[in-house]
């Protein structure tokens, strides 16, 4: 009776998480205008792949690729060079993305928030002087911001999607409801929800991999992953995330302490 009693209260045994079988990925956390590092940690995911041997494995972008950081124009260049290079390569959209896009459709509303998050530095980085922009309304602004952005970069950012499943992974760029399916989850909650998700308890037999909060290190819990590290900060890096089985590790690129930050 007494064994009986003690195993009804043994807890289940969690199944580690993993990623089907002839997988490999990496999840790329938010980039934010850092070409110096996003070109830095290519380079060190490819030698991960080399020294691991086997597969090459494919990307998944986790969004906010632009703002705040000195070079978003030339992170866009690199990454529709990079979907060409490596087709399996993915991309989600990041709130900073949805804001450009609406901006770039004539929303002066989300032209203003474009502006106190970082979208100057992604102007500049088009080719608008600081003399330009500042002497401009909002809606001479989104004029130039038109003017400024090619069709290539706006039909690529576009593309971006807003969830993606592989195996026991949901990736995201800022998190999910709690209490809701993944199949009724709304794209403004996927881009944008933040204390809701960080502490909830996530999605049963999940994990939920994730940018748009900034952590100091990356976040590894058991229902969900942080790997927005700060790109755009000074000290910062930018953190991928490689998958395969049911083994997980981190590739970082870092930004020099005394770096500016953007």
């Amino acid at each position: 009776m007494i064994a009986k009693l003690f195993s009804r209260r043994r807890k289940a045994v969690v199944p580690a998480s993993k990623v089907p079988d002839g997988r490999r990925i990496y999840a790329v956390g938010d980039i934010h205008g850092r070409l110096d590092l996003l070109d830095g940690l290519l380079d060190r995911i490819a030698r991960d792949e080399e020294a691991r041997g086997g597969m090459r494995g494919d990307l998944i972008f986790l969004g906010d690729v632009i703002d705040r950081g000195p070079d978003s124009a030339g992170v866009v260049d690199r990454l529709i060079a990079l979907r060409a290079e490596r087709p399996g390569t993915r991309f989600l959209l990041g709130n900073h993305e949805e804001v450009l896009l609406a901006a770039l459709e004539g929303d002066v509303k989300l032209l203003r928030l474009f502006h106190r998050i970082g979208g100057r530095e992604t102007m500049l980085s088009y080719g608008i002087t600081a003399e330009a922009y500042a002497a401009a309304d909002y809606e001479a602004l989104v004029e130039m911001v038109r003017a400024a952005v090619p069709p290539a970069h706006r039909s690529f950012l576009a593309t971006f999607e807003n969830m993606f499943i592989e195996g026991d992974y949901v990736f995201v760029h800022a998190g999910i409801r709690p209490g809701i399916a993944l199949e009724d989850q709304r794209p403004k909650d996927l881009r944008w929800i933040r204390e809701e998700f960080l502490s909830g308890e996530g999605v049963p037999g999940k994990v939920v991999v994730h940018g748009h909060t900034v952590f100091d290190d990356v976040v590894d819990l058991r229902h969900r992953i942080g790997i927005d590290t700060g790109a755009y900060r000074s000290g910062g890096a930018l953190t991928a995330m490689g998958f395969e089985g049911k083994e997980r590790w981190i590739v970082q690129e870092c930004c020099p302490r005394n770096a500016e930050a953007a």
